[in-house]
């Protein structure tokens, strides 16, 4: 899950990046609405934690011009949802919030885990699959990040995890590289590394033979149960 924090508190910034990240999301920090608007240029997030009282603008102009159909700023990359992270906890603001465009509202101070847990419900809505996905006799558990191969424990990284359920969301798909980069890696990814290629080598590894991510020449990477050769 890709997700952009905008929030202008360097201390909780820094809090919240390490935490999210550390529950295996890629996610990038902007501490101004022109720096949000940057970020919106070049990348379709899946989520955006926007705070409201921003040096710049108020976050819930923001919100507005991204759910507004007639917004003349079309160069933006519409988020999937957007939750609010704010100190203000009145009735009337999460009313106001709600009907500005957000899909949830969290008031802070906050834990991390329930932002988490959030922003996993968030990336859930509209999926028609839900609880542990499955592939041929591969099983993945979103919440719980279980992994099991043949019914055997499959131990992954973080970003590993995050790859493989990309993966799974789009059974029998051909992936790119760059579409795995835009989704599963942060801004701070180096996308001549072969971090992409990296990872996949250590996921067909991990989850063993027959193989089941299949390299597309010149396309991308798609897993199939059926995928028998490594290339």
């Amino acid at each position: 899950m890709r997700v952009l924090l905008v929030e202008d508190d360097a201390d909780l910034a820094k809090v919240v990046l390490i935490g999210l990240r550390q529950e295996h999301l890629a996610v990038d920090h902007a501490a101004t609405v022109a720096a949000a608007e940057d970020h919106l240029l070049t990348t379709r997030y899946d989520v955006v934690c926007l705070d409201l009282g921003l040096p710049d603008g108020d976050g819930l102009e923001l919100c507005r011009r991204l759910r507004s159909p007639n917004s003349p700023e079309l160069d933006l990359q519409r988020p999937e949802r957007i939750l609010i992270l704010t100190a203000r906890d009145a009735v009337q603001h999460r009313v106001a919030g709600l009907d500005a465009g957000a899909d949830d509202y969290l008031i802070k101070p906050f834990k991390i885990a329930e932002l988490a847990a959030r922003l996993r419900a968030l990336a859930r809505r509209g999926e028609p699959v839900a609880g542990t996905m499955t592939v041929g006799d591969l099983a993945v558990d979103p919440v719980s990040h279980h992994v099991q191969r043949a019914g055997q424990e499959v131990n992954l990284t973080g970003r590993e995890f995050a790859v493989l359920l990309h993966f799974c969301t789009r059974p029998g798909q051909v992936v790119s590289a760059e579409d795995l980069l835009e989704h599963c890696w942060d801004a701070n990814a180096d996308a001549f590394t072969g971090s992409v290629r990296v990872i996949l080598s250590r996921l067909r590894r991990k989850l063993g033979a027959p193989a089941m991510i299949e390299t597309i020449k010149g396309v991308g990477y798609r897993l199939a149960p059926d995928a028998l050769e490594e290339t």
